[in-house]
C-alpha cells in the first residue's frame, strides 16, 4: 500500500522555507516533521494533519475532515482530510498551516 506521491510533492512545496522540516515513513505513508514533531502527512490518498486537541472539534466541522482512526480508535488532535479537501493550493496551504500552528507551540525534540 503506497501513498499519493503527487500530494506529498505538493505538500513539500507548501513547506517552502519553513525551517527544520524532515520526512519520515510512517503509518504506511509519509509524515512531515517540524523540529521533530509530526505536523502532517499523506496516507493513501488522504492528508493527515495534527491540529492539536484544542482545535480538534472545530477542525472536524470543516469540509472533508474526519477523525484520524488509523488504529481503529480515533486519535484526538489528528484529522484525515479527503482528497477533495486538498484539491487546490489554497486548501492544501490552509491545512498545512493548521498543522504548523499547532506544532510550533511544542518544544523541539
Amino acid at each position: 500500500m503506497g501513498y499519493d506521491e503527487k500530494l506529498a510533492d505538493r505538500t513539500r512545496g507548501v513547506f517552502g522555507r519553513v525551517q527544520s522540516v524532515t520526512e519520515r515513513k510512517m503509518f504506511g505513508g509519509i509524515a512531515f516533521m517540524v523540529r521533530g514533531n509530526m505536523c502532517c502527512g499523506v496516507i493513501d490518498d488522504r492528508m493527515m494533519v495534527r491540529v492539536g486537541p484544542q482545535v480538534y472539534e472545530k477542525a472536524l466541522k470543516l469540509s472533508h475532515a474526519d477523525p484520524m482512526d488509523f488504529t481503529g480508535k480515533s486519535m484526538r488532535g489528528f484529522v484525515y482530510v479527503a482528497p477533495e479537501g486538498v484539491r487546490t493550493a489554497r486548501q492544501l496551504q490552509a491545512w498545512v498551516q493548521r498543522g504548523l500552528d499547532f506544532v510550533q507551540t511544542l518544544p523541539a525534540k
